[in-house]
């Protein structure tokens, strides 16, 4: 049946959803009008565009996402890499993008990198035609490969730094003095690190500081690994750390830790009478676990809402802060009941 319409009322198109042609119908302009108003306002008077918007919001119409696209030339999409995406430390990174992403109009797109620098750098290159910018978290990638991948490129790091490139980090120095002037005042006199992927930056820079604090306070450091970040990893860590007769060790992750305190329970051993353990990144869980977790906390989903922010103020603002920032934000250690007195019988 034909649809007939009526003198006086608003005539909607037939499956529901108002379209650009309603706004224009409604609001007495162009549907080029309406178009620009909502991509290119610079070239609609601001009372032309308030009025357009304010009939948009009435009829409850949303511009399509490709058509605001293409006169800009962006695809208002953000892509975040995560090593792996199973991992909680990751939860908060990628809670704080999102809602940095959804505050500025812009969808955050999620790929997990598998631990894997060709991984990730794959996801890259396939995506470079879909995505304004990228956001790589605890990227595995080396150093010279991430800035030869920003060239061309918006690309924010997240738990990394590399020279050039912005990036968002935790400061791992000075919390990883906190792990060893914590277990220094427990009396312990040595500290074993188990120690996560080659690969990682942060690990990297936890064992730099760790061993560094350690010899300023006159402590032996030992280094061991790597071990897989993860739970599955604990039982060779743990059987390593009892190989060297360790007092306290300090894994690469709470995952890691997690696994730890499970192999050192199975083999009868308690924590932190027999041995102290500290992890990193305070992910959900360390307080659950037997005992609760001493680890090394930050604002993780800070670090993503920073890092999102970097590339949404260079697409808003092409020119303006060029040069690569790079901002370190406070971790402070959380003392839980997984570390005590060194045991006399060492």
């Amino acid at each position: 049946m034909a649809v007939q319409s009526t003198p006086g009322r608003r005539r909607r198109s037939p499956i529901g959803a108002p379209t650009i042609h309603d706004v224009a119908r409604e609001a007495g302009v162009a549907a080029s009008t309406v178009s620009r108003a909502f991509t290119n306002p610079g070239r609609v008077s601001t009372r032309t565009r308030e009025h357009v918007l304010a009939v948009a919001a009435r009829l409850g119409y949303r511009p399509d996402p490709l058509a605001r696209a293409l006169p800009s030339g962006r695809t208002y999409t953000v892509a975040l890499l995560v090593p792996d995406i199973t991992n909680p430390h990751f939860f908060g990174l990628i809670r704080g993008a999102e809602r940095q992403a959804d505050a500025a109009n812009y969808t955050l797109i999620l790929a997990d990198t598998e631990e894997s620098a060709a991984v990730e750098t794959r996801h890259v290159e396939r995506l470079s035609r879909s995505v304004d910018g990228f956001v790589l978290a605890s990227s595995r990638i080396p150093d010279a490969q991430v800035r030869a991948l920003s060239k061309g490129r918006l690309i924010a790091l997240a738990n990394r730094e590399v020279r050039d490139v912005d990036s968002v980090v935790i400061n791992q120095a000075h919390g990883s003095r906190q792990i060893v002037e914590h277990l220094a005042s427990l009396g312990h006199r040595s500290i074993v690190f188990l120690a996560g992927p080659r690969a990682s930056w942060a690990g990297s820079r936890r064992w730099h500081a760790l061993s560094a604090t350690a010899k300023q306070l006159g402590l032996a450091a030992e280094r061991l690994g790597p071990f897989p970040p993860a739970m599955a990893g604990g039982a060779a860590a743990a059987d390593a750390a009892v190989g060297r007769h360790a007092t306290a060790v300090v894994a690469h992750n709470d995952l890691l830790a997690f696994g730890i305190l499970r192999r050192l329970a199975q083999r009868g051993l308690k924590v932190p009478d027999d041995m102290s353990v500290v992890g990193y990144d305070d992910v959900f869980g360390a307080d659950f676990c037997t005992p609760p977790l001493t680890t090394l906390a930050g604002p993780i989903e800070e670090v993503g809402r920073a890092a999102a922010s970097v590339i949404f103020r260079k697409l808003d603002r092409p020119g303006v802060d060029a040069e690569p920032r790079q901002f370190v934000l406070p971790s402070h250690l959380v003392v839980r009941g997984s570390t005590g007195p060194a045991p006399r019988r060492f």
